[in-house]
């Protein structure tokens, strides 16, 4: 019985100026497109697929690409080793490469500046927060401690609830504002649907918590609801 033999492009059949770690080492990876830089960390593909051909399937596959090509890195992110390796041709060492190198991104874009951050309106804050919580699959509720100069003394997290609602109580928002002597707080949560527009349940939180905040002498001065790159402010809003 003769074996069934797979012909496809490899890297070594491509030319050197054509592969992609060439094309970064001479060009930088700002020219690199996606699958490219997956190619990269995944470094090999199967035995019927190149690696290019892996890493093009891997990001093409249902689900992961919206109309406008955001989805894929999150959904990436967002998987588990185990969900990963249940990909055709993704085994446990090639998942643990994927998780490994896009913790490492999300670690470097959301380093804080060794400066006090400083917040003069709602896009501040939420680039605070933007880049970890976008990523998250449960509602988490965090608040940002400032003083009297709106300097964030920290970002505390406070609560994590299921898929869609959290559970939030004023004992647990104030009582590390009043330990860390804040003057005031912005409320922060993310909505896992990438939808930051506020529910019902958003606006009554928020009007529990400033009235909470107004009697113990601690302004709350917005509610920002984080997305999928973008945000709600409430207080831009007049929700409160």
């Amino acid at each position: 019985m003769k074996t069934k033999k797979y012909y496809h492009i490899t890297l070594k059949d491509m030319k050197v100026d054509d592969r992609p770690r060439e094309r970064l080492m001479r060009f930088g990876p700002g020219v690199l497109a996606d699958y490219e830089l997956l190619a990269i960390i995944l470094q090999s593909g199967t035995r019927k697929e190149s690696v290019l051909e892996l890493s093009k399937r891997v990001l093409g596959r249902p689900g992961m690409v919206d109309g406008s090509g955001q989805r894929r890195w999150r959904s990436l992110s967002e998987a588990t080793v185990e969900e990963l390796c249940l990909i055709r041709g993704i085994g446990k060492a090639k998942a643990i490469q994927i998780k490994a190198a896009l913790e490492m991104g999300k670690r470097l874009s959301g380093e804080e500046s060794s400066k006090p951050s400083i917040i003069r309106c709602p896009e501040d804050a939420s680039q605070l927060v933007m880049n970890d919580m976008r990523f998250l699959d449960r509602e988490h509720f965090r608040i940002l401690l400032l003083n009297t100069k709106n300097h964030v003394l920290g970002i505390e997290s406070v609560s994590v609830g299921n898929l869609n609602t959290t559970i939030v109580h004023p004992r647990e928002i104030f009582k590390s504002s009043i330990r860390r002597s804040a003057a005031a707080v912005i409320l922060v949560h993310n909505h896992p649907s990438g939808d930051p527009e506020p529910s019902k349940e958003d606006c009554e939180i928020t009007k529990r918590l400033c009235d909470a905040g107004e009697l113990l002498g601690i302004k709350v001065l917005d509610h920002i609801i984080v997305g999928d790159r973008k945000f709600v402010s409430l207080k831009e809003r007049q929700l409160m």
